[in-house]
């Protein structure tokens, strides 16, 4: 087994670890075993952790943009010099393949640097006044910050959260994944060496409902940022609204990928089928209703299913491994659990539909086509490696799914038609969408939803504003 971190929390530049704390036991995906016990946060711990949040920002809105750009620049510098280390720290406690991680590693260092440079640009403005008075805005940190991280992107996800309210002057506690924690840890250490005051950013674990129960009562928490579930998401607006919090929420999607007869379908299926099986397909954005015009449509099945019987499956480590196992034991079992609903309401599965051997958690990656709309799967997100093809004839048709759900995370299309490219761009509902290509984000860009897939954005400036309220001043 190759070398997994020792666990601990962060509070207040401190290690914790150790006494009579209970304990998480991480595994490995791949093959079941047992990695380390992570120490869960006692309701002291988190009393620690607050407390230093509050130190932390009083001290660290202070701080100059340069010195917030120092702390960024060299923690992105660490984050490449240790890329290899973090990669497969990854990939032993969530499973993706080795290249997925060393590219999620990467995806930290460019939003790092892009907010090294962003600091310098918070600008306010001075409005037109008669002489003699003025009125000025200013933007000012938000204060200390409740982030919490799912374990699907165990390196990308933390990163998100401590990358907007570092560079915005807010201090953080960082509660990022059991299942997932030395990617996280990680990631914080980077910027802690990099010069980061211990105080600023805290990383604490525990059981989720109470952790972040006890955190969003706490009058010091000013924002919340939350990445998961849309259940889980509008439990935590209710407590964050107890406070009057700012909220910042990525929820759920169910991705659509509307595919038009204009195409070439075999580029299209070079691009796709990838993607959608990536992390395991445990991706928000994963393109999972593949909405496919009737001219096309057999080509477009069968190409799929081929090629998601051809995806090597196995450890992340292993050279030549497209898709690795699901994250935790959970899952296989919750898609089997729809794949099998699926079918027994008229669906045809086309490819994979079964977990792959008795050791770690693998699922076959997986086709269905001719799924019915009253079949689970096509109204929750599966997050897992289940594709789902239906054929369609018009291009309304085509809209009117993509929108039929209360999700609007990402949607992706696939045209020739310039016409056509237009009315996709103003007609489908998403925070995301991606014409002729899968790239859905970038460090500059904005990342968020609408709908059932929540508000507010992280990346680009807008998830530096995000951690930054307003404020008028007027003078006589």
């Amino acid at each position: 087994m190759d070398r997994y971190p020792e666990l601990h929390m962060v509070i207040a530049g401190e290690r914790i670890s150790g006494g009579t704390r209970a304990v998480f036991p991480v595994v490995n995906p791949a093959t079941g075993e047992h990695l380390a016990n992570l120490p869960l946060a006692t309701q002291a711990d988190l009393d620690k952790a607050l407390a230093a949040a509050a130190r932390g920002f009083a001290q660290w809105r202070k701080s100059t943009p340069h010195q917030r750009a120092q702390v960024l620049e060299g923690a992105a510098r660490l984050l490449e010099e240790r890329q290899e280390s973090l990669a497969r720290t990854a990939t032993l406690e969530q499973g993706k393949t080795l290249a997925e991680a060393r590219i999620e590693v990467m995806m930290n260092v460019n939003l790092f640097r892009f907010y090294a440079g962003e600091v310098f640009r918070l600008y306010g403005r001075t409005l037109v006044r008669p002489a003699g008075t003025r009125a000025t805005v200013t933007h000012e940190p938000v204060g200390p910050v409740a982030a919490f991280a799912p374990w699907n992107f165990p390196l990308g996800n933390p990163g998100r959260k401590l990358a907007a309210p570092i560079a915005a002057g807010c201090s953080v506690i960082l509660k990022a994944a059991e299942e997932t924690p030395a990617s996280a840890l990680g990631v914080l250490q980077c910027l802690l060496d990099a010069g980061l005051p211990g105080d600023v950013a805290q990383a604490v674990f525990g059981n989720p409902a109470e952790v972040s129960d006890y955190l969003l009562r706490s009058p010091i928490i000013r924002k919340l940022s939350f990445t998961g579930s849309t259940e889980v998401g509008r439990h935590l607006m209710k407590l964050a609204a107890e406070d009057l919090k700012r909220t910042t929420m990525e929820l759920g999607g169910h991705g659509p990928v509307l595919v038009f007869d204009d195409v070439d379908v075999e580029l299209v299926l070079d691009a796709v089928v990838p993607h959608k099986f990536r992390n395991a397909g445990q991706v928000c954005v994963s393109p999972t209703r593949f909405i496919v015009q009737a001219g096309i449509y057999e080509r477009f099945r069968e190409g799929f299913a081929n090629r998601a019987k051809a995806l090597r499956v196995g450890n992340g480590l292993e050279d030549g491994v497209q898709m690795g196992p699901m994250a935790n034991a959970r899952r296989p079992e919750a898609i089997a659990r729809l794949v099998i609903d699926a079918v027994q309401q008229g669906a045809s599965l086309d490819a994979g539909g079964a977990r792959i051997g008795n050791e770690g958690f693998f699922f076959a990656p997986t086709v269905l086509s001719g799924t019915p709309l009253h079949a689970r799967i096509m109204q929750e997100e599966p997050f897992g490696p289940v594709a789902l093809i239906n054929r369609y004839k018009t291009e309304a048709e085509m809209i009117a799914e993509a929108n039929r759900l209360p999700f609007g995370l990402a949607a992706y299309c696939w045209t020739e038609d310039a016409r056509r490219q237009k009315t996709i761009q103003s007609e489908i509902e998403t925070g995301m969408l991606a014409l002729n290509t899968t790239t859905i984000g970038g460090a500059d860009a904005p990342f968020g939803g609408v709908k059932w897939s929540g508000h507010g954005h992280e990346d680009g400036p807008e998830g530096l504003a995000a951690c930054l309220v307003t404020k008028t001043v007027h003078e006589g």
